[in-house]
């Protein structure tokens, strides 16, 4: 495959780094607004110039650009710094945008497609229970039809920015009498709707991007229905492929050339750390693993630009990023010794935090999106065709599945 720029690309690539080189935002453009409001700013921005969401149809905010050009804009914008994005608009733009566009009428498009690109809207995801685990067919949340109406009870929870949404993609349960995985409906909801819940959890890394979020009977119009009655698990792969393929894709978390900096400036035993031949074993394997990330990512682009939706190939991706990420940072912990845990999130001078920060962060990440096991199981399944483990609720009603609760 070859990587270089065609000579349109190129133009695309010359155009698309004048303008974010112009229109940077300024210190004192972002004066007094808080990491949201600065991430809602430069999204706008880019939103009102016509670089938010660009491989979007025009009519929804985007350009109708392609997912090549996508990835040049990315690039190109992570040369520049530019306001700390989270995952405000991640799980929003990349996850249920695709779904509404894949299941969502005209109008829910013509809605909510436009206010996502421009970053008016921020979206959480409604699917993790604390009951269920790592199988979303579990889950009890429970939809009651009423009318035009369906009433939600449930409790979910590793909720990423649910404080800040102002709506949510959520699956429930509407039919226990069928196979778990038939029996679940898909929803878009109002996170303002009475009823709704979310309570902040106090994380190791400092933060609290998660949250739990409890429904007491709250009331969905039909017209939020995402696909059809009992047809949500369909559905919800949709998003999930989206999700694994946003989560996996690049580097997180520490990378190597992060870590090759690190070992250059440190020393062990009077010789810099660059030259010890486990550090240059441990760098040269992780060196390999990026351009395997990197080669699997191309392949999920490639099957994008031809229009497929991304595949199991992405569960690769999530994996092994996550993996490699916690053990390079807990691996450059080990370089700074007793200065690797220092870390206090109100002092952002201290240059070397960022590994003791990745290192209490990323095991969120092993568990978003599913957790390490589920992706083994996703790769020797559908992707190496092994015979799929053994499954005894599989063609059994949820309501007979021993739950122990």
């Amino acid at each position: 495959m070859n990587f270089d720029d065609t000579p349109q690309e190129a133009a695309f690539r010359a155009e698309a780094r004048a303008w974010l080189e112009a229109n940077v935002p300024t210190e004192t453009e972002l004066s007094g607004l808080d990491e949201v409001g600065r991430a809602k700013f430069w999204q706008k921005r880019k939103s009102d110039g016509g670089w938010a969401c660009i491989t979007w149809p025009k009519q929804f905010g985007g350009r109708g650009a392609s997912t090549v050009e996508q990835v040049i804009f990315n690039q190109e914008e992570a040369r520049l710094d530019t306001p700390y994005m989270g995952s405000y608009f991640s799980i929003g733009q990349g996850m249920a945008a695709p779904t509404i566009m894949t299941y969502g009428s005209e109008e829910m498009m013509a809605r909510f497609l436009p206010k996502l690109a421009s970053g008016e809207e921020i979206w959480c995801q409604l699917f993790s229970e604390p009951s269920a685990g790592s199988d979303l067919a579990a889950l009890q949340t429970r939809a009651e039809k009423e009318g035009d109406d369906w009433i939600v009870n449930g409790q979910k929870v590793w909720t990423t920015v649910a404080q800040y949404a102002s709506y949510a993609i959520l699956v429930t349960r509407t039919d226990p009498s069928v196979p778990k995985h038939k029996g679940m409906t898909y929803f878009c909801v109002d996170m303002k709707s009475p009823g709704i819940e979310v309570r902040p959890i106090k994380q190791m890394s400092g933060g609290s991007s998660f949250n739990e979020v409890y429904l007491t009977d709250v009331r969905i119009p039909d017209s939020m229905r995402l696909g059809e009655i009992g047809k949500g698990w369909r559905v919800a792969l949709t998003t999930l492929m989206n999700e694994r393929a946003s989560i996996g894709g690049g580097n997180v978390g520490a990378n190597f050339e992060s870590v090759k900096a690190l070992a250059k400036r440190l020393e062990i035993d009077g010789e810099p750390a660059i030259e010890d031949s486990t550090v240059r074993q441990k760098l040269a394997s992780w060196y390999v693993e990026e351009a395997g990330l990197k080669f699997t990512e191309m392949r999920t682009l490639s099957a994008l630009s031809r229009g497929d939706e991304p595949g199991p190939e992405s569960s690769i991706g999530k994996l092994v990023a996550g993996v490699k990420g916690q053990d390079m940072a807990s691996f450059a912990i080990d370089l700074l010794e007793q200065q690797g845990i220092q870390w206090d999130p109100e002092q952002d001078e201290l240059e070397d935090a960022v590994f003791v920060q990745n290192f209490m962060s990323l095991p969120g990440l092993r568990i978003a999106g599913g957790t390490d096991e589920i992706m083994l199981n996703i790769i020797a399944e559908r992707v190496l065709g092994l015979p799929p483990e053994p499954r005894v609720d599989k063609n059994i009603p949820f309501s007979d599945v021993p739950t122990g609760i």
